[in-house]
């Protein structure tokens, strides 16, 4: 490993190949300074990132890849989206989209190591391809960035540039909770026993389940990303203190990242661990809850695509919703309020005209109640979303929809 400065690696990059594909640290973790010299010095590239937020270089002569998409790509004319659940973006990096450089932002180095702090997901995957087939691997060591354990240790042979900086992390702002998201976190929170394990993206449900469930003990997680929720049930004693809190990202704020310091409680690990549905399966009453845009009377959740066009992605849903079902004693959430107040319709639909990005979900929960789902017959399950989670004032209209759809 060399360590470098930017206007070196300026010179570095401009000597890529044609046209090259570049895999960035993505969701809130960007390498901001890496990107930067590359928007500076290289007129064309493939930018590849997970997630990614607004502030990444965006012009004519950078194409958009990404398998779940953020702000910062949505909507682009240039982007390119891949189907994809997050356990298998590895292959993608294996045999489709093998990188020619990875840009990695990590904390500063400590002793022959660096930290990738707060974003592992797909990163050493994507370092494994590159380093295979002769790309580069280049960090921005940031004396901001959290140092943890795990899969995010990064041996510094297994860089081949280092760029140092002293950069602010982005950090979460406060949710806001609606009397909706505060009803379903009750109503989830509720069916959360002692001892469970959880998986809890990002959002007003999770935090508001979180904020349920500080009386519970022994708790566990094991999730793609966690938050200062996490935080507030390792305060409150709600955490199974022998068993390590796995998670593949975090985001939070400034107190969440200073306690992850070199905090041996808190194991990173890559994606094709985390996300792997069978390592999810062997966790004990193995709780996920994800949200989405629909769900109709087949059970069917889109959670990716809004009026013929991607939004989002599978991302971990599917991952995590498959091994919550085969764990034992194991329970998948899907969330979403019954109602949308923008487009003034119902979330719960006859039937999805928009992509289905997962199905068979063990309960639907809106602020009207919980609708049982697996394990029931076809017709049971379509009454309990009409009954149970659908907005009153299209109940009949769903039971109509669904005698023409022969559920009933």
């Amino acid at each position: 490993m060399k360590v470098i400065t930017v206007e070196q690696l300026k010179r570095i990059l401009s000597s890529l190949p044609k046209n090259p594909r570049v895999v960035a640290s993505g969701n809130f973790a960007a390498p901001n300074t890496l990107l930067s010299a590359l928007d500076s010095s290289v007129a064309e590239f493939k930018l590849h990132m997970l997630n990614a937020h607004p502030g990444i270089p965006d012009r004519d002569g950078v194409t958009f890849e990404t398998a779940f998409v953020g702000p910062g790509m949505r909507h682009s004319p240039r982007l390119h989206y891949i189907p994809c659940r997050l356990s298998l973006v590895p292959v993608l990096f294996r045999d489709h989209y093998v990188p020619d450089v990875v840009f990695l932002h990590t904390s500063s180095r400590r002793h022959d190591t660096v930290s990738l702090g707060t974003e592992v997901n797909i990163l050493p995957a994507a370092m494994e391809a590159a380093r295979e087939h002769g790309g580069l691997v280049i960090a921005q060591a940031n004396a901001q960035m959290p140092y943890t354990y795990g899969d995010a240790q990064v041996y510094e042979h297994e860089i081949d540039y280092l760029v140092e900086v002293d950069e602010p992390l982005a950090t979460k702002p406060q949710v806001s909770f609606t009397d909706e998201t505060r009803a379903i976190g009750d109503l989830i929170a509720a069916k959360i026993t002692d001892g469970s394990t959880l998986q809890l993206g990002i959002g007003a449900v999770p935090d508001s389940v979180l904020n349920t469930l500080v009386d519970r003990k022994g708790l566990r997680i094991w999730t793609e990303m966690f938050s200062d929720g996490v935080l507030e049930l390792h305060k409150r004693g709600a955490l199974d203190q022998d068993i390590p809190i796995t998670a593949s990202f975090i985001f939070g704020s400034q107190e969440l990242y200073e306690w992850m310091h070199l905090n041996r409680a808190v194991r990173m690990l890559r994606t094709e661990k985390t996300n792997d549905p069978g390592q999810i399966a062997r966790q004990a009453r193995m709780t996920s809850i994800n949200a989405a845009l629909q769900v109709d009377l087949f059970d069917q959740a889109n959670a990716s695509n809004v009026r013929g066009k991607i939004y989002s992605g599978f991302g971990g849903s599917t991952d995590f919703i498959v091994g919550s079902l085969h764990a034992r004693g194991g329970a998948s959430f899907m969330a979403l309020p019954s109602w949308h107040p923008k487009a003034n319709v119902s979330t719960i639909v006859p039937r999805l005209t928009e992509n289905v990005t997962s199905f068979q979900h063990s309960f639907v929960v809106t602020e009207n109640g919980v609708a049982d789902c697996f394990g029931h017959s076809a017709k049971d399950q379509a009454l309990n979303l009409i009954n149970r989670a659908a907005h009153p004032s299209v109940r009949s209209e769903l039971l109509d929809a669904a005698g023409g759809l022969g559920l009933l």
